[in-house]
């Protein structure tokens, strides 16, 4: 066994739910701190422009979408004068469906419900992701972890209608309960995460890396599966039930068959080629000044992004996160889609912000706690100004 395998196995006894919150507690009120500095800065800097900063979070790109998916269901497009078609299809369904229920057993709007769903989503997500880093790496990681994770650049979207909070929560708890052992869960939440973004088959396809580790380890070191292997086999068949269903689903509705939803992407110019699009973009950077800044900018965040996914193999993370990661992380950069969501896209990958907690967790609790709050107070700001600007986030 490795190092890490030691003290995975050693932690394999977790506590009940009210000892696990108390574990949690300090990430949590942590989490909650960055979020209220975050809306804060947002409030005061929507006001300055004469701007709603609920109406930032609640109503605006694709928070309308999710709404109107919850009050009317789907169907409605978008025709644009350039020929393009944007429909409802392109957004999963269990946002709204939440949104839907929030406002049939409360006096709550849509828009209201998917805030509370976000909010709520965003501390599961800190939960789960303290979950995962504290099973690695103890609770003074998890809590970096989760503060590095509140303190991100675009951590603004976890408090908006979106689904990036709803989808980290379900990828990170699903990841811990495959860290654990527990099959049936982490098939369960990795077909609800499949409900919930496309990547979802992210989740699907690290529980499957995790089995088949599993079973080839389990037959090399004594020949058979200890009777793990029925539980084994129902989560992997479970796992991407959420994402084929829903695909298909929209394949059968628009006629087009199991192709159909790459066609209501392509409507969004949305694909994947590889990175060819992101690759031009960046390049167009550089026939003006200071655009070229921003061109460098955008070379160093890549370099930096990839060399965290170099450590994150070279510390030997469980497979499933390195899988789950790493397939979030292809699809954000090397996707055709809208250039500036990009760092949203990779708001999800929180695996790799690992390597940084550990280190951030070895320093005295005042430097640490100073570095935390620094990122904290950048973060609050370039959220709010990011949320203020034209285009969506």
């Amino acid at each position: 066994m490795t190092d890490l395998d030691t003290r995975t196995a050693g932690r394999l006894g977790a506590p009940g739910p009210s000892g696990a919150l108390r574990r949690a507690a300090p990430a949590l009120l942590g989490y909650a701190a960055v979020r209220a500095l975050g809306l804060l800065a947002l409030a005061v800097w929507s006001a300055a422009r004469d701007k709603s900063a609920y109406t930032l979070l609640t109503a605006r790109w694709d928070s309308l979408w999710y709404t109107r998916v919850a009050e009317l269901g789907y169907g409605y497009e978008v025709r644009l004068p350039n020929g393009d078609v944007h429909s409802d299809l392109a957004f999963f369904p269990l946002l709204p469906w939440l949104e839907r229920l929030g406002a049939a057993v409360s006096p709550l709007s849509y828009a209201d419900a998917g805030f509370v769903v976000s909010l709520l989503a965003s501390l599961a997500a800190a939960w789960g992701i303290f979950a995962v880093a504290d099973h690695l790496y103890g609770p003074r990681t998890g809590v970096c972890a989760v503060l590095l994770w509140a303190a991100l650049p675009v951590g603004i979207v976890q408090s908006m209608a979106y689904s990036e909070s709803l989808f980290t929560a379900l990828a990170a708890w699903s990841l811990y309960a495959v860290l654990t052992g527990r099959w049936v869960t982490t098939g369960t939440l990795a077909a609800l995460a499949g409900l919930t973004r496309p990547v979802g088959l992210a989740v699907a396809a690290a529980v499957w890396a995790a089995a088949i580790a599993a079973y080839v380890r389990d037959r090399r070191e004594d020949g058979t599966d200890g009777g793990r292997g029925v539980r084994r086999v129902l989560g992997m068949l479970i796992a991407p039930l959420g994402a084929a269903g829903y695909v298909l689903w929209v394949g059968h509705r628009t006629g087009k068959g199991p192709f159909g939803y790459l066609d209501v992407q392509a409507g969004w110019r949305n694909g994947f080629d590889g990175g060819v699009a992101f690759a031009r973009f960046v390049a167009g950077k550089f026939t003006s000044f200071p655009a070229a800044l921003a061109g460098v900018g955008l070379i160093v965040a890549v370099v930096l992004l990839a060399r965290l996914c170099v450590v994150c193999v070279r510390q030997r993370q469980p497979l499933p996160l390195l899988v789950y990661a790493g397939i979030v992380t292809v699809l954000a950069l090397c996707a055709s889609s809208y250039f500036g969501s990009k760092p949203r896209l990779l708001l999800p990958a929180f695996p790799l912000l690992f390597p940084l907690a550990v280190a951030l967790a070895r320093p005295r609790t005042g430097r640490s706690a100073a570095v935390v709050c620094g990122v904290a107070v950048v973060s609050a700001v370039y959220g709010a100004f990011w949320l203020n600007g034209s285009g969506p986030p």
